[in-house]
């Protein structure tokens, strides 16, 4: 399948995400976890810092948890007036017809209101995924990464945005519940 060049010009201003599945991430990616609000709000934050920072496109992976999260995000800031482009790089054609309840609704309104599905491959290999990613490091100037396990997708991501000389942000998210203690109240994470 062809997939077009990002103009070098177009790469400056591109940011890409990677993150692990809510299965990794703190309390299994729970909506009502203090730590994923906490950590739903630094991603948040991070996508704005970017856009204070001149990025203005964004490219998610759909996958569940993080990517599908930082879609989110982007398609919310765009909605109330920034002037930033959501690209959706699937894995392949039919990735997610497996996803469940609100994972398969959010990929869905994703892929609806996106600027650009890009399918990496056409189907479904052992190797899609790992194409995904360098796809997105490949035509990005800035990796936001959440990570806690580094012998991950994720690290190996991290890893080829090093390589490639990307600017990295990464949110440890193994260490969130050591950052809160003390501050675990209801209303201080309520996003």
């Amino acid at each position: 399948m062809f997939i077009p060049d990002f103009d070098p010009e177009e790469r400056k201003r591109t940011v890409c995400f990677s993150g692990h599945r809510p299965e990794k991430l703190p309390d299994g990616g729970s909506s009502r976890s203090q730590l994923v609000k906490m950590l739903k709000s630094i991603l948040y934050k991070s996508v704005i810092d970017s856009i204070d920072e001149g990025y203005n496109c964004f490219i998610t992976g759909l996958a569940r948890g993080i990517d599908l999260w930082a879609g989110e995000i982007v398609l919310e800031l765009k909605a109330q007036g920034e002037n930033i482009r959501l690209i959706a790089a699937a894995p392949y054609r039919g990735h997610g017809k497996n996803f469940v309840s609100y994972e398969k609704y959010t990929l869905g309104n994703i892929l609806l209101k996106a600027d650009e599905v890009v399918y990496v491959s056409e189907n479904y290999d052992k190797s899609c995924m790992q194409r995904r990613n360098q796809y997105m490091v490949n035509r990005s100037g800035k990796l936001i990464a959440v990570v806690s396990d580094y012998r991950s997708g994720t690290g190996a991501t991290i890893r080829y945005a090093n390589k490639c000389g990307l600017i990295t942000h990464i949110i440890d998210s193994g260490h969130l519940e050591e950052q809160t203690d003390g501050f675990r109240q209801e209303s201080f994470f309520s996003i």
